[in-house]
């Protein structure tokens, strides 16, 4: 018997794109109020049998989460950009963008927790496995003001509204639940398989590999230290997502859901309430990858029975 699949997604600019077994859909509100549903395949790759293996299947999310999100949100900005009156963004704009917004991300979550931490902490502390907890904890604050100071933001509020709403639909799909807006409404804003609850789950790996890294080598120069937080991000992440996987199966369990607890505490900034139109936006989504998945289970039945 197989595995049951599990729907999710995530949201983009004034849209919400959902992911299925054999393709995936982004449904975007443009300013007329219609909405604009692109649905597509998805490659060979994301949906074989490497991404049911423990550990690979890391590697191939953290590609899919890069590669098809980063192309969601482009897809987005593009329709925004196309509807609102303006030419179509060029496409060495929109790259050069995601280069200088990774840049920037691994100035601000990696390289600045590590140089504070180096020459404000490390010179009173004589364990490097100490002095890796607290570049932990001040990478933690970073992300936690990240997230707050751009919520503040109008465009970024929708964005979280959206979030909001991919995660009541799927936690009313997940629950047998019928795809409207008012029975989907009643439904939670958070979610264990989050990318927020991801981050934070990440964060605290983060202090764990860093910290044995760094009292392996015993306490290894800056340009070491600097190598190891980028080229270890992706065993990092691979970790990080077999532990939330196997939490989110057994959120039932009272200590997993004290684990998981910080993680879904964030929801509360990353994922707001959505309104009416936000919900359909995120049910279309879902409704879409739910029909491609039919189509492609009925197509496969036929042809087993030739």
């Amino acid at each position: 018997m197989s595995k049951p699949f599990h729907y999710g997604g995530q949201a983009v600019i004034e849209g919400v794109m959902m992911r299925g077994k054999e393709g995936l859909a982004i449904s975007v509100r443009q300013p007329n109020g219609q909405l604009n549903i692109m649905k597509r395949p998805l490659a060979s790759i994301y949906r074989g049998r490497l991404r049911e293996i423990p550990l690979v299947r890391g590697l191939i999310v953290l590609a899919e989460t890069l590669i098809l999100g980063t192309r969601a949100l482009l897809h987005s900005a593009q329709i925004a950009a196309e509807e609102e009156g303006g030419e179509k963004i060029p496409t060495p704009l929109l790259a050069g963008t995601v280069a200088i917004s990774l840049a920037l991300g691994v100035a601000l979550f990696l390289m600045i927790p590590l140089l504070t931490t180096r020459y404000l902490i490390a010179p009173y502390v004589q364990s490097p496995m100490l002095a890796v907890v607290f570049e932990g904890l001040i990478r933690i604050g970073i992300f936690i003001a990240y997230i707050k100071v751009i919520g503040l933001m109008p465009d970024i509020k929708r964005v979280f509204a959206y979030h909001g709403a991919e995660h009541k639909v799927v936690n009313a799909y997940e629950a047998g639940i019928p795809l409207e807006v008012e029975a989907v409404k009643k439904h939670s804003t958070a979610h264990a398989r989050c990318g927020t609850a991801f981050i934070f789950i990440v964060l605290i790996v983060a202090i764990l590999v860093f910290g044995l890294v760094d009292v392996l080598l015993g306490g290894p120069a800056l340009g070491v230290r600097i190598l190891s937080r980028i080229v270890l991000v992706p065993v990092i992440a691979v970790i990080g997502y077999e532990i939330m996987k196997f939490g989110a199966g057994h959120i039932g369990n009272p200590v997993v859901r004290v684990l998981l607890a910080p993680g879904l505490l964030l929801q509360n900034i990353t994922a707001r309430e959505p309104d009416d139109g936000q919900l359909e936006a995120a049910i279309a989504a879902l409704n879409e990858v739910l029909e491609i998945d039919g189509a492609a289970a009925a197509t496969a039945s036929a042809a087993s029975t030739e």
